[in-house]
């Protein structure tokens, strides 16, 4: 179930909303479009629907053209972030319908709507009616309908975004699982780096209309190919500065340097554009590798189990994010420890060097 883009652009008028994409996703595997809100997510899905048609390059799945063809004729399942539901159905008619309309007998049709409804706490609910559900009731309601049909292609526009916190966990962990069994190529979006994280599979990082890197997602988190990509798959985003490479030493300033070794070892002697994620950036040391740099406290967030804070690097704003509860005074001076371990090295093209 191979889904291929080739050279594929979407325009609307004189605007581009998606650029020159050529991509291949992997058959029967999670494939993750990370990206910011209208980064171009949807518009893709819709493009692999069939909702719209490219304004050039071609579409093709399990081997055929399918550029331009109707969505009907296409064995696709979608579920878009707004749940869209039968409202004069029953929860049970509205998840049994395509089955329906697929031919199903009765007793698969059963089997197979009660099987979904399980996974999706939705059991207690099969007899009521849309308007009698909660919202994230609906969204259950809608993706069960989506998850119980066969189809050769599922796409999923952020179907977590509005079930509460317990039942997002649940079900990042059983989707994965629920369509490993099936054989169907799956197309995720989310906004969420850490969502793709737990997810797995293959993740495409996408900005302004453009797959910047497409490829394992633990691969595309630890090695992005470039400082954009980087960025789209960091939350909180991720820190960078201008930093020098000197006789053996990364340099951020004249007070603040280390060995280049690691990540930075072949490196030649010049400027680069580092970056390190919020994470990796500590009020207390994590490792030998430590080094400490000095910052303003312009924010400090506290949560149950971590401590953001926002501070001033100079002229930057950095972001630090650190396990356990650590009160830090705003406008106060503090000290924090960045992991250089951890850095990645652009060039001045923004072009991934070293990581």
């Amino acid at each position: 179930m191979t889904l291929v883009f080739k050279n594929v652009t979407k325009r609307v008028g004189a605007d581009v909303h998606i650029f020159d994409t050529s991509v291949e996703f992997v058959e029967n595997e999670f494939n993750i479009l990370l990206g910011t809100t209208l980064a171009g997510k949807t518009t893709l899905l819709q493009l692999m629907a069939g909702l719209e048609v490219p304004t050039s390059g071609e579409i093709w799945f399990n081997g055929n053209n399918v550029t331009g063809v109707a969505t009907q004729k296409r064995n696709v399942s979608m579920v878009h972030q707004q749940f869209i539901n039968y409202p004069h159905f029953s929860v049970y008619d509205n998840i049994a319908s395509p089955l329906r309309v697929a031919g199903f007998s009765k007793a698969d049709i059963e089997s197979r709507v009660d099987s979904v409804a399980n996974l999706l706490k939705l059991t207690p609910m099969l007899k009521r009616r849309p308007n009698e559900l909660s919202g994230g009731q609906q969204q259950r309601t809608a993706l069960a309908r989506a998850l119980v049909k066969d189809a050769d292609l599922v796409l999923l526009d952020e179907p977590l975004a509005n079930l509460d916190y317990k039942l997002r966990e649940e079900l990042r962990d059983e989707l994965p699982k629920l369509l490993s069994d099936r054989k169907c190529t799956v197309v995720y979006a989310t906004t969420e780096p850490t969502e793709a994280l737990l997810l797995g599979g293959y993740t495409a990082t996408v900005h302004e209309g453009q797959i910047t890197q497409f490829g394992k997602t633990p691969d595309v988190y630890r090695r992005p190919t470039d400082l954009e990509t980087a960025r789209v798959f960091s939350d909180p985003p991720i820190n960078t500065t201008k930093i020098i490479r000197k006789d053996g030493l990364m340099v951020l300033d004249e007070e603040v340097s280390w060995p280049a070794q690691g990540a930075a070892d072949g490196l030649a002697d010049g400027a680069y554009m580092m970056g390190i994620r919020p994470h990796f950036v500590t009020v207390q040391p994590t490792s030998e590798n430590a080094v400490a740099i000095q910052g303003r406290v312009i924010v400090s967030e506290l949560s149950g189990s971590e401590s953001v804070v926002h501070f001033k690097l100079g002229d930057l704003s950095w972001v630090s994010q650190s396990h356990g509860i650590h009160a830090i005074d705003i406008g106060a001076d503090a000290t924090f420890y960045l992991d250089t371990r951890h850095c990645i090295y652009f060039g001045e093209n923004e072009k991934l060097m070293a990581a």
